[in-house]
C-alpha cells in the first residue's frame, strides 16, 4: 500500500506526456538555472524497515542547478526526515528497548537530473547518492532502575536516492510534488534502511531574483 503513491505519481507523469500536444513538449528547455527548493511531507519506511519505524513530519531543502540548455540539472538535497521508533533489537550495552520513541535523519545526497518542460509544466526525474547520519534514542537505566538517562546514537548512512516529480509554474515559483525512493547501505536495528519520501513544497526562480536585482543597479 505505501508503494502504490509513487507507482500512481509515476503512471500520472506518463499520461501528461502522452496527452500533451507535441509543439507543448518541445519547449523542453528553460532558460533560468538556479532554483531553491523547500518541501514538507512524509517519508514511509518500507520492507523489513518499517518494523521499527513508522512515519512522521519530514523536510527538505535544495538547489536545483541547470546544466546547458538540454534540460540537465544538479539536485543537491538535504532530507531532515523524522520517525517513530519502536526498537526491535537491544543495542551492545544497553539492557531496555524503547518504544515510541523518535528518530532523526540529517541525509545530504546529490542527484543528476533531468527536466521536460510542457508550458507552465514540468516533469522530472534525478538519479543520485550520498549519505548523513540517522540519530537513534538509547536508554541507560541505574542499577536500581531509579534513574533513565536518554542519549542518541549517531548511525552513519550511505545510500542511493531516485525520484521523480512534477512541477507548476506560477510566476516567479513553482510548486513542486516529489516523491523518491531511498536505498541505505548501512544497517539499523540489523535491518536495512529503505524509505520512500513524499514531498510537496516550493521551489523559489533564484535566477529570475538575482537577474532583476542585477537590472535595478
Amino acid at each position: 500500500m505505501k508503494t502504490r503513491t509513487t507507482t500512481y505519481l509515476i503512471l500520472l507523469v506518463s499520461y501528461l506526456l502522452l496527452q500533451t500536444p507535441a509543439d507543448v513538449l518541445a519547449q523542453n528547455t528553460r532558460t533560468d538555472k538556479l532554483y531553491s527548493s523547500s518541501g514538507v511531507g512524509f517519508s514511509l519506511p518500507i520492507g523489513n524497515t518499517n518494523e521499527y519505524l513508522q512515519p512522521k513530519f519530514s523536510t527538505t531543502l535544495g538547489l536545483n542547478i541547470g546544466l546547458g540548455n538540454e534540460g540537465l540539472f544538479l539536485y543537491p538535497k538535504l532530507s531532515l526526515h523524522a520517525y517513530r521508533y519502536d526498537q526491535q533489537t537491544l543495542e551492545p550495552g544497553f539492557g531496555t528497548l524503547i518504544n515510541n520513541g523518535r528518530v532523526t535523519t540529517y541525509l545530504l545526497n546529490v542527484g543528476l537530473g533531468y527536466r521536460k518542460i510542457m508550458g507552465k509544466f514540468g516533469v522530472y526525474g534525478f538519479l543520485g547518492g550520498g549519505g548523513g547520519f540517522v540519530l537513534t534514542p538509547v536508554i541507560d537505566l541505574t542499577a536500581s532502575n531509579s534513574m533513565a538517562t536518554f542519549t542518541n546514537k549517531s548511525n552513519t548512512m550511505t545510500m542511493l536516492e531516485t525520484g521523480a516529480g512534477m512541477e507548476y509554474n506560477i510566476g516567479k515559483v513553482s510548486l513542486f510534488l516529489e516523491g523518491t525512493f531511498m536505498r541505505g547501505f548501512n544497517k539499523i536495528q540489523d535491518r536495512r534502511f529503505q524509505a520512500v519520501p513524499l514531498t510537496i513544497g516550493l521551489k523559489p526562480n533564484l535566477s529570475s531574483l538575482l537577474n532583476g536585482k542585477n537590472d535595478k543597479k
